[in-house]
């Protein structure tokens, strides 16, 4: 291979997911240099629909990305939500609590916002580029190589490689060993069945119901687009059911609010998955986000675990590119772990206390009730709760 047929940079980010993307709008800041690549177009990216709960710092931050942000316009701030259960509502003031909130803005959203951020401010983001093999993670020059959407190939030579490409990253064999699976692993024995609908609004704020035949959660998308989940088997055929027969699941299992109908335009099965690499960093190569790790969604943490872990890894990279000092990089897995550990636990922690098991007795119902009146009633177990879902402060590798 000629020199002339590759392209040097200082940090190579594979994926232009919130994670990729973030990460190198911190890094033009401090004057360092990036390539985003990423194999989906950019339709793809933006038109997959996914839904979004960002907390307070994660909207602070989203919010100085150039001048493309939309999250306090479009985005819904929400100030708590509603925990269902054995025919009661109980509200969960998240300021009167803890003084934050969270906003409710979808995944592709966000990715709007931030593809124009880039791009006005002259990113190298190349769309349609697969990656194909990455090598030298061992040395000072790490490469990655692939072919363009034109089926054109590419080599980027970088000093530091960056594996922010989802559940099925590219980048994290070489960081964990050839096996994918590299990890810390559970399946749920549950899904959640999902629809969007054109109706108003059933509720202002996140309803999570525990009912004696299932989870529902009522989410809303805008004023005439709703989400609703309700739990299914992870088997189960997303078209099996008529509309009658959804709305009938999902009023069953939320007695305490009257659902507004309407036209069922999308449905889906979401699996329930946790999972955690045994390894964030190898040599010259790390992984943030979804490469790292993957939480059920009922916790709402997984966008904003992505953006802890880039804050995390910038840092360490402004020292190693700006100082020479390799001291940040050697603390990020076990920094970055600490949060993502704690939100693998209010994950599973709320995940297990809304939800029936397929094996569940009437003593762990039973249990499982006096487990939601505790937290309602207290209010350590309510500040928990809010403290928890609108995020921990940042930590620092510093």
């Amino acid at each position: 291979m000629s020199a002339d047929t590759i392209t040097r940079t200082r940090v190579a980010i594979v994926g232009a997911g919130p994670a990729g993307l973030v990460l190198s709008h911190l890094l033009q800041e401090a004057g360092i240099e990036s390539i985003v690549v990423d194999s989906r177009s950019r339709e793809d990216i933006e038109g997959t629909i996914k839904a979004g709960i960002l907390e307070q710092g994660a909207v602070d931050l989203l919010s100085s990305i150039g001048t493309t942000s939309r999250v306090h316009t479009l985005g819904d701030r929400h100030d708590g939500i509603v925990l269902g259960f054995a025919g009661e509502e109980h509200r969960i003031d998240f300021p009167g609590l803890t003084g934050r909130s969270v906003w409710l803005y979808p995944q592709h959203e966000v990715l709007i916002d931030l593809i124009a951020a880039r791009l006005a401010a002259g990113q190298d983001l190349r769309f349609g580029a697969t990656v194909t093999s990455i090598d030298g993670v061992d040395t000072s020059s790490p490469r990655i190589s692939g072919t363009h959407a034109d089926g054109e190939p590419f080599t980027i030579e970088a000093e530091f490689v960056v594996g922010a490409d989802g559940s099925h990253s590219v980048v994290r064999p070489v960081v964990t060993g050839p096996s994918r699976q590299g990890g810390y692993f559970r399946e749920y024995p549950f899904a959640w069945f999902g629809i969007l609908c054109e109706a108003p609004k059933s509720s202002e704020e996140l309803i999570y119901s525990n009912s004696s035949s299932g989870f529902a959660l009522i989410s809303q998308r805008s004023e005439n687009v709703q989400r609703m989940y309700f739990q299914c088997d992870p088997e189960v055929d997303p078209n099996a059911m008529s509309e009658a027969e959804i709305w009938d699941t999902l009023q069953a299992r939320v007695p305490g609010t009257e659902l507004k109908e309407g036209p069922i335009f999308q449905r889906d099965v979401l699996r329930f998955r946790s999972f955690v690499s045994h390894e964030l960093r190898n040599g010259r190569a790390a992984l943030v986000g979804d490469a790292a790790h993957t939480v059920p969604p009922t916790g709402a943490k997984g966008m904003n675990l992505a953006i802890a872990d880039v804050i995390l890894l910038n840092e360490a990279l402004q020292e190693l590119l700006l100082q020479g000092s390799e001291r940040g990089l050697d603390r990020y897995a076990e920094t970055a772990s600490q949060r993502i550990w704690k939100a693998q636990h209010f994950s599973w922690w709320m995940t297990s206390m809304l939800h029936l098991t397929p094996e569940a007795s009437d003593f762990d119902r039973m249990r499982q009730l006096g487990e939601l009146r505790t937290v309602v009633e207290s209010e350590a177990g309510r500040t928990y709760l809010a403290e928890a879902y609108t995020g921990w402060p940042f930590a620092t590798t510093l």
